[in-house]
């Protein structure tokens, strides 16, 4: 069962699991820049994925660890070789840009974002998610700072799942509910909900765009009472649970 989890861990850590996009198909004009937060398997396959579909398009790979950096020098897109939560909160200034943000390291960025920005107004107090809500989410397990990972799935989901609208790929059998949506509507204990949505950008790759993380910011400042805050897909997600006071 570790194995499994670590599995499933590694899975929704590096690829985030992405969110087919109905309304809309991604085309060159909406995919000018992109920002892959990790260089490891995942964030590479997403930056030769991306760089194949628009050969114009400005992608950048942030990554901290100096060997990685160099070994991938003579890459077609531009590496950036420093940790990826510091970049996204000295980088990250506008909605207009980039066009996508694409997490690929071991964290729940939008979480760690949202803290790094509050920081010098807000003190953010995380508490572990509540235990009745935990019950309520499908196949869950915790991780190491306070974070509850779940999954429709209860096994390792392919790596290039396009992730139709009404059917697992894997199962061929309709979601029993689509849990982004799931997650939006929660309404648990004088709890705000705030879910950062994750869209698919390609099989197997996924990402938001920096406009969804402002939003969640402006939202979870103007809370007065606790939030959890989701990044979420279709089937995966990960939350963090948080009390805010202004210092």
């Amino acid at each position: 069962m570790g194995d499994k989890k670590a599995r499933m861990l590694e899975s929704w850590e590096a690829i985030q699991l992405v969110e087919r996009n109905e309304k809309n198909d991604l085309s060159e004009e909406t995919m000018k820049s992109t920002w892959i937060l990790g260089a490891g398997r995942f964030g590479l396959k997403a930056a030769k994925v991306l760089s194949r579909k628009n050969k114009k398009a400005e992608i950048t790979v942030i990554e901290k660890n100096s060997e990685l950096c160099r070994q991938l020098e003579t890459s077609d897109f531009k590496i950036v070789c420093t940790d990826g939560i510091e970049y996204l909160g000295q980088n990250l200034k506008s909605i207009d840009y980039p066009d996508w943000i694409i997490p690929a390291i071991p964290v729940h960025v939008a979480y760690e974002w949202v803290r790094l920005k509050m920081k010098d107004s807000y003190i953010l107090k995380t508490t572990p998610v509540p235990e009745g809500l935990i019950m309520s989410l499908p196949n869950v397990f915790k991780g190491k700072s306070c974070e509850t990972y779940m999954s429709i799935a209860d096994f390792i989901c392919p790596d290039n799942c396009p992730e139709p609208e009404d059917l697992c790929t894997h199962t061929g059998k309709p979601r029993p509910f689509t849990l982004y949506k799931k997650l939006e509507s929660i309404k648990y204990d004088h709890f705000r909900s705030v879910v950062v949505r994750s869209r698919q950008l390609s099989p197997g790759v996924g990402g938001y765009s920096p406009g969804d993380l402002f939003n969640a910011l402006d939202v979870i400042k103007a809370s007065t009472i606790p939030v959890l805050l989701s990044t979420a897909c279709r089937c995966h997600g990960v939350m963090h649970a948080f009390r805010i006071e202004k210092r």
